[in-house]
């Protein structure tokens, strides 16, 4: 009888405990929840994202507006410079303001960690895309991303925009540095392996960092190569060639996507309920948030309150929008329209609403959609920025890593009587041309700014000719002339030629042959005998005919960003080059655009071409 009483008791007590536990909100519950207690405006704030250089001044308009996120975009960095102690400063100043409204929601703050984290003066710079293409290594993309992932948000960031998964179909596009390449299955394959790098096993683990797949749909096949062009294709060729790398991306799981600035047979992309709500959201099953690009949405139409409509009726779910004020800068052509401001989006797709125009499920759509990602991120409960993290920027195991990629991620188009690898022995090297000692070159487009025009110094970056110098012996002479002048005496000159440094639509080129410079600086160093290895530095395969004619070697060493030692490896055969090339490489300027599958494919070098030692 005692017993049985006091296993009653126990059995009431356990039945009692455990009708007042609940098992914890999932993350779905918990938006669905904090969107039940929102405003419109509040909630309108979280689908606007803007600059933060635009906020200089206002940065308490974070709070009035209830804003959801904050970008930097291309030059945006902190007023105190571009160190990763400025950097985390500042996105910890902008997201405290954020927890200062009413339901204190968080900021996810996004930035263009392309190649790395990029605007970060000291961080870990890798290959662009078109090199982690050329590696052929899905793991070495991977490893890539997480390094990046953790320097990210070692600074307290939380997005970046990446990676790109640009199908590059024409090589004359200025942003195909950008694109792992011409076949969908590598890309899709690479734009996957960086995803779960980016984001980690766990999405809010202090070293996870949201990852932004981009740029839907069809952006690397404009017309010409022109940057936001129009992309001319039927329905089956948009879904065989463009779609593969956001299927593949999605079921690795990728949080958000970025529409691209381009068309599709006419229509900007922006506008295009058809691919962004019907074929990623429904179709595909994408439960992430669809993000526009930068004031994208202002070129659907002259009038921004139709902008507003039909980009938020197509899908998109969180606009950015760079500008504070309406005035055009003060280096705006004459007659330059004025801009529209995040208070402009604000009011009108407000008055959307009143008007029936933009349905109250649309907003709560997106809006559900934003919060669900930010619980999963862990936003609410813990920002990134950990002491350790901030600590291991660009650290000496993440530059290994990143040099480990460029080794790999070199191909060897030419190799003339077999004059690679170069002793380390060799009495005297020379050393030629504009990207032996320009860190500009070496890591182009989007490092620290956006095009990368000016003179870049980059703590703990190596040059190709510091790397040489490390590389050789003791007793070797190594010599460094700009214009080929003064080599004679050497055993072998390396040129390192190639590209200036450029990004987006002023990379955008109907000439890819070499510059007359390049072309002189080599004339110059052979005029003695002396053999020529040329090291191409670019983000595209570039018209070569001449380089092979004059050249003994010719290795491609595309983008390789801030570890130049990576390429001296190869140079001196500490590593054999494994690289196979990403996209066909054309004869003449005739043959572009060339892909593997057109009918008659001659290229110069085809797509998966690579040399080696052996």
């Amino acid at each position: 009888m005692m017993k049985r009483s006091r296993l009653f008791m126990i059995g009431s007590l356990t039945l009692a405990i455990g009708a007042c536990t609940k098992p914890p909100q999932t993350a779905v519950q918990k938006a669905e929840a904090l969107l039940a207690q929102m405003t419109l405006d509040e909630k309108i704030g979280q689908m606007t994202q803007v600059d933060s250089e635009a906020l200089t001044g206002r940065e308490q308009d974070i709070a009035k507006y209830f804003l959801g996120s904050v970008l930097s975009g291309g030059g945006s960095n902190p007023s105190k410079g571009s160190s990763s102690q400025a950097w985390k400063d500042m996105v910890a100043k902008l997201d405290a303001i954020a927890l200062q409204t009413r339901l204190r929601v968080p900021l996810v703050y996004g930035i263009d960690a392309v190649h790395g984290h990029n605007n970060v003066d000291g961080a870990t710079i890798f290959p662009h895309n078109i090199g982690l293409g050329a590696t052929r290594d899905p793991e070495a993309v991977e490893r890539a991303a997480r390094v990046t992932a953790e320097e990210v948000a070692g600074t307290g960031i939380d997005w970046t925009f990446a990676p790109c998964v640009a199908v590059v179909r024409d090589e004359r596009w200025g942003r195909s540095y950008e694109s792992f390449g011409e076949d969908p299955g590598l890309v899709s394959t690479m734009g996957a392996a960086a995803v779960r790098g980016l984001q980690g096993v766990d999405l809010a683990a202090p070293s996870s960092v949201l990852s932004c797949t981009k740029h839907f749909l069809g952006d690397g096949g404009t017309t010409g190569g022109k940057d936001q062009g129009d992309t001319r294709a039927d329905t089956a060729t948009l879904r065989k060639l463009y779609l593969p790398p956001y299927e593949a991306a999605i079921k690795a799981g990728t949080q958000s996507i970025m529409v691209s600035y381009s068309s599709w047979n006419g229509m900007k992309m922006h506008a295009r309920h058809d691919l962004i709500t019907g074929l990623l959201k429904d179709e595909l099953k994408f439960r992430g948030f669809v993000v526009s690009d930068w004031a994208a949405i202002d070129q659907i139409s002259p009038d921004y309150k139709t902008c507003i409509e039909q980009s938020i009726n197509a899908g998109i779910d969180m606009v950015m929008i760079p500008h504070a004020l309406a005035a055009p800068p003060p280096d705006a052509p004459p007659g330059t329209a004025k801009l529209n401001t995040y208070s402009d989006f604000i009011g009108d797709l407000k008055e959307l609403v009143a008007e029936g125009k933009v349905p109250t499920s649309r907003i709560d759509d997106a809006v559900r959609r934003i919060l669900r990602v930010k619980f999963e991120l862990g936003l609410f409960d813990a920002r990134k920025g950990s002491p350790e993290l901030f600590a291991a920027i660009g650290s000496p195991e993440h530059r290994a890593i990143a040099r480990d990629c460029v080794r790999k991620s070199l191909v060897l188009l030419q190799n003339r009587n077999r004059i690679l690898p170069i002793s380390k022995q060799a009495k005297r090297i020379g050393l030629t041309d504009k990207g032996a000692n320009n860190l500009n070159v070496q890591c182009g487009g989007w490092t620290l700014d956006w095009q990368n025009f000016n003179g870049l110094t980059l703590k703990g970056a190596t040059t190709i000719l510091a790397a040489v110098k490390a590389a050789v012996s003791p007793q070797t002479q190594v010599v460094y002339s700009p214009d080929g002048t003064g080599l004679a005496a050497c055993d072998v000159v390396l040129a390192i030629v190639g590209e200036d440094p450029y990004a987006e639509f002023k990379g955008d080129r109907q000439d890819l042959n070499l510059d007359a410079p390049d072309l002189q600086a080599i004339a110059t160093a052979r005029q003695s005998g002396t053999p020529v290895v040329a090291v191409l530095i670019s983000g595209r395969p570039l018209v070569i005919d001449a380089l092979l004619a004059s050249c003994d070697g010719v290795l491609a060493a595309w983008l390789p960003g801030s570890e130049g030692r990576g390429v001296a490896d190869v140079l001196f055969g500490d590593a054999k080059p494994t690289g196979k090339l990403p996209c066909s490489w054309p004869r003449s300027m005739a043959q572009i655009p060339v892909n593997a599958g057109d009918a008659n494919y001659d290229p110069l070098f085809p797509c998966g071409f690579g040399l080696s030692y052996e």
